[in-house]
């Protein structure tokens, strides 16, 4: 047992001292193996070191490089604007007379887009090429300037006659479409460039100021005519002619300029963009409203002098003129101001005119020394009258300047109102306005004939005579025109009072007369007879009943009465009547003596026994006396 272990053991620690062997081994190639690496790394650092700056200089080399290509294409862009420039500038140079309008605006476009890019670089260098660029647009914009001119001082050549247009409805002539097409394209390019190169913002552009300065021009020119036609108009014939509507030449000149104005704004809005509408009509209505507002201030001062006649002038511009205000303010609302500071002297005048008319009425009649002796009536009447008359063509600018004064305001000078314009008014408000004022003018006039007559009048039937042809030409001018239905409320309730009152005043000289037919009542003789059919036989018996006194008192009356009836009856058709005063008035009288006379005569008729020494009319007599007096 022992012998075979041996054996094994020995096998074992042979293998062991093998391994033992590769062991030693291994060590030394490790040994070796670290030598190598060592050597290696150290090999490694020698050339890291080495290689590290040639990598940093390759890697500069490679930046520098791109920023090379990047300078090329810089300078290339540079360039480019530059070497357009030489071929925009023989385009331009050449003018519009010798290259088509859509080529030479094509290059001027293409300059502006250089010269923009240009200015971004911001580079020293590029600023002569920027001047020489700029001053190139300029040249080019000129041009266009120019010919933007020239195409509206063509459109201007054909001449206009506005009387002609208005009076023939003719249509006012417009820039043809070709000519509007060919100005809106110069102007869009003109207003881009020229916002470009001011750089800031621009309120009015050249295409802007030349539009207004020709066409502005245009306008006042094809105007004048009209303008001196109204001053002309205005001039009096007959000193004391009332102005009748419509023969002022003013009427025309609103429509004429109204007409060119709507040819302006149609042009305007085809040429220019919506923003700058209103600026461009302003600028070109500009002139033309000028002279409309001196031709007003001349006519105003005309009114001024003639205020008594020609206010009516007054209220007719007024009229027109804010009418015409606002009909344009539809189209153009920048004119609508001027237009209204136009009339504001003229509105003022006509509103201090209302109390200078009734002033002037109560003048005219205070300062009369004398009355007409037939109680005709008097001139004065009939001039209020015809006032009033002719204010009624004008109910709409008048009701607008009292609305302005407030009711009742036409009667102090002190009070003139509101200043601003009011819209024109003929509605309820504004026809009562104009009653209330023209009930304050008639009641001037009656109320001052009134105290007029009291004073240079002692006779009171004349008195009544004189006032009730007043009020009958007041009545009858009122029904025979347009103030019948605007004053129907005042002519029965004040005009009614005047004649009832100017009647009583007559009347009261026909009560003697009148008391001479009065019966009396003789108790002191034996009973009368009962009279029911007033009867021959009846006036026998009352008669023959009466004592001689009352016989003489009865004969005295019948005598008295033919006297004064007599006299009555001449006085009443020496006084100058109007036709329905004369009516009235011996209708009146016809009404009061008819019954008493003809009671009186079947009663007492026969104490003249038919002789006619005292009973000198019978009752158809009378009658057809009586029916004379009318």
């Amino acid at each position: 047992m022992v012998g075979p272990r041996k054996g094994a053991f020995a096998e074992e620690a042979a293998e062991v001292e093998v391994l033992e062997a590769n062991i030693e081994k291994m060590k030394s190639l490790t040994k070796k193996i670290q030598a190598s690496r060592n050597r290696l790394e150290t090999s490694g650092k020698a050339m890291n070191e080495a290689m590290a700056p040639i990598y940093g200089n390759t890697a500069k080399l490679q930046t520098t490089n791109r920023n090379i290509d990047r300078i090329l294409d810089a300078i290339d862009k540079l360039r480019a604007p530059l070497d357009q420039s030489s071929r925009e500038d023989r385009i331009i140079n050449n003018g519009l007379r010798n290259v088509d309008l859509q080529d030479y605006i094509a290059s001027l476009g293409r300059t502006s887009q250089s010269l923009a890019e240009l200015r971004r670089t911001n580079m020293r260098a590029n600023q002569q090429a920027i001047a020489d660029m700029g001053a190139l647009m300029k040249r080019g914009l000129r041009e266009l300037e120019d010919a933007f001119r020239d195409i509206l001082r063509e459109s201007c050549r054909q001449t206009v006659v506005p009387l002609e247009n208005v009076m023939k409805n003719i249509p006012f002539p417009t820039i043809p479409q070709e000519q509007l097409s060919t100005l809106r394209l110069i102007n869009t390019h003109i207003s881009n460039s020229f916002a470009q190169m001011s750089q800031s913002d621009v309120r009015e552009t050249p295409p802007q100021k030349i539009y207004a300065e020709v066409r502005g021009e245009y306008v006042t020119r094809s105007l004048q005519d009209l303008a001196a036609a109204s001053i002309n108009t205005a001039k009096k014939v007959t000193a004391d002619a009332i102005y009748k509507k419509g023969t002022n030449g003013i009427g025309i000149y609103a429509q004429g300029m109204e007409g060119l104005f709507v040819v302006e704004y149609d042009n305007i809005t085809n040429i220019f963009p919506r923003d700058e509408w209103t600026i461009v009509c302003g600028a070109t209505c500009a002139a033309p409203l000028a002279d409309f507002t001196k031709t007003l201030r001349e006519l105003n001062g005309h009114i001024q002098r003639n205020l008594m006649t020609d206010s009516f002038l007054g209220y007719e511009i007024v009229g027109i003129a804010s009418k015409l205000s606002m009909r344009l303010e539809q189209r153009m609302s920048a004119l609508r101001r001027p237009i209204q500071d136009s009339i504001k002297p003229v509105r003022e005048t006509s509103k201090a005119s209302m109390n200078k008319l009734l002033e002037d009425t109560r003048a005219r009649i205070q300062t009369l020394v004398a009355l007409p002796m037939d109680g005709a009536a008097v001139p004065v009447t009939t001039t209020t009258m015809a006032r009033l008359q002719e204010m009624t063509n004008y109910l709409s600018p008048i009701s607008s300047i009292l609305a302005s004064l407030g009711d009742g305001g036409w009667k102090s000078t002190a009070n003139t109102g509101s200043s601003s314009s009011l819209p024109l008014d003929v509605g309820p408000d504004g026809q009562r306005l104009f009653e209330h004022y023209a009930s304050d003018t008639i009641e001037t006039l009656l109320q001052n004939l009134d105290g007029k007559s009291r004073a240079l009048m002692k006779n009171k039937s004349l008195q009544g005579v004189f006032l009730s042809n007043n009020a009958a030409i007041v009545e009858r001018m009122i029904r025979s025109s347009e103030l019948a239905p605007l004053m129907e409320d005042y002519m029965q309730k004040k005009l009614e009072p005047w004649k009832k009152k100017a009647s009583s005043w007559y009347l009261e000289a026909w009560r003697e007369p009148s008391g001479y037919l009065l019966d009396v009542q003789y108790t002191n003789r034996k009973e009368r007879p009962q009279s029911s059919t007033a009867g021959s036989a009846d006036s026998v018996a009352i008669v023959k009943a009466l004592g001689s006194k009352d016989k003489d008192a009865i004969k005295e009356k019948f005598k008295s009465f033919n006297t004064s009836f007599e006299e009555l009856s001449q006085r009443h058709k020496s006084y100058k009547m109007e036709r329905e005063v004369r009516m009235h008035l011996g209708k009146e009288v016809q009404n009061i003596m008819e019954p008493l006379y003809s009671r009186f005569w079947d009663r007492y008729h026969e104490i003249d026994k038919g002789k006619g020494k005292y009973v000198k009319y019978s009752k158809a007599e009378l009658g057809q006396a009586l029916s004379g007096l009318s």
